[in-house]
Order: C-alpha cells, then structure tokens, then sequence
C-alpha cells in the first residue's frame, strides 16, 4: 500500500510540466484576446512572458461621453441662484412645519403613555394602542433628517 503510494507520488513529481505561449491579441476595433494559439498573421499580438501574471477579469467599461448639444437650454447664474434660493425657503419652511407636527406628536405619544385604559391589564394591549403614536414620532423624526440632508446638499 505504501509502495503504491510512493510510486504513484514519483509519476505525478516526474510529469513534464504543461507550459503553453500566451499571445495578448489587439484587434483594430481595441479588444483585447488572450490565447495559447499563435495566430497566423501575428498583426497585433505579442508573446507574453511567463513570469507576467495575466488577469481574466475584463476591465470595467467606461460609459461613453456625450457632449452637451449646443440646443441645451442653459440658466444664467442669476437665475439659477433665485431658484436655489427659493428652494432653501421652501426647505426651511417644510422643517418648521414638521419640527412642529414633531412636536404635537411626542406631546400626543406622551399623553397617551399618562393613560392606562381599563381593559388593558395586558400590557401587549397598552403597547398596541400607543404604536401608532410612536410610529407618528418617528416619521417627523426621519422626514426632518431628510430635510436637513436636502439643506446640507445645497450649495
């Protein structure tokens, strides 16, 4: 069994080692091919060495620019600058409005939290019947973050 082994081991370690020549192929259009085969023309391929590691992954793909048409309607920098800044008013009067409808909520929450009902001696019932006031808290809670992140965005 040992001797199988063994023998096995040299004929595996005494195989010649399969080394093939790796062509990088530049076609006219500019793809790249790899291959072991030497092409009959040669035009555009060069033999690699075979210490130079060869990557299979194809490079990322850039997307194609298009240049902005000159019929692209364009705002002067005054204009552009009055619509920002109606944006900012109309940003920081929504953030009032939802820091006081933020308000009015937590004041409803916590008097509903005051009040203990009677038939709720479960606490999973006194639980359900304030969610919905926790989940209103929460709402203003994030729709203000998203109006601070819009004026944070603008310039």
């Amino acid at each position: 069994m040992r001797a199988r082994f063994l023998v096995c081991m040299m004929a595996v370690l005494a195989a010649p080692v399969a080394q093939a020549d790796i062509y990088k192929c530049l076609d006219d259009a500019g793809h790249v091919t790899y291959t072991n085969d030497r092409p009959a023309n040669g035009k555009g391929c060069t033999l690699l060495t075979r210490e130079q590691p060869i990557t299979t992954i194809p490079a990322p793909r850039r997307p194609a620019q298009t240049p902005t048409p000159a019929s692209f309607p364009k705002v002067d920098d005054a204009t552009q600058k009055s619509r920002d800044e109606t944006r900012r008013q109309i940003l920081d009067n929504e953030l009032a409005a939802e820091q006081k409808q933020l308000e009015e909520a937590r004041k409803e929450l916590a008097e509903q939290e005051s009040v203990r009902l009677g038939n709720e001696r479960n606490f999973q019932k006194f639980l359900d019947r304030v969610q919905p006031f926790k989940d209103k808290v929460a709402l203003h809670e994030r729709n203000i973050e998203a109006i601070r992140k819009e004026l944070s965005n603008l310039k």
